[in-house]
């Protein structure tokens, strides 16, 4: 399974939506900015998060979106799902045999795994200098 931009966008504005949780709307053109994204293209990504209840929008000349639930509550899984559809490494595992079934069926189960254990919020919280082979330096 490959994730497109579509499923890496829309983890983008789910992200930057829960770095902004309780502050009230955030409108998909500062997302953009910030993330040097195409608004167009994030507002194509939008209705289908809105429609399947992750976020909502707010009219209004300070509108935008919000999230509908905390983001502790919503799995990268919920959103790669909603965007990208069946979290599979192959189509037709059933048509495979045995052996290379069971391993198609171990990635995905890996895969899911993943996803699903690791919450937008745990994305939002994440920082780069948090990695283990970040230096820090004093002057």
């Amino acid at each position: 399974m490959k994730i497109s931009t579509k499923g890496r966008y829309g983890l983008t504005i789910m992200i930057e939506l829960a770095k902004r949780y309780g502050e009230g709307p955030t409108s998909l053109k500062s997302i953009a900015h910030s993330q040097d994204l195409s608004e167009h293209y994030l507002e194509q990504l939008i209705s289908p998060l809105r429609n399947a209840g992750f976020v909502k929008s707010i009219r209004g000349a300070y509108g935008g979106y919000v999230l509908t639930k905390k983001p502790s509550q919503i799995t990268a899984g919920d959103v790669i799902r909603v965007l990208e559809g069946p979290i599979t490494p192959v189509e037709g595992i059933e048509d495979e045999e045995p052996v290379k079934r069971q391993l198609w069926i171990r990635i995905r189960d890996a895969v899911k795994d993943v996803l699903d254990s690791t919450t937008i919020e745990d994305l939002a919280k994440y920082r780069e200098d948090t990695e283990p082979d970040a230096y820090m330096y004093y002057i």
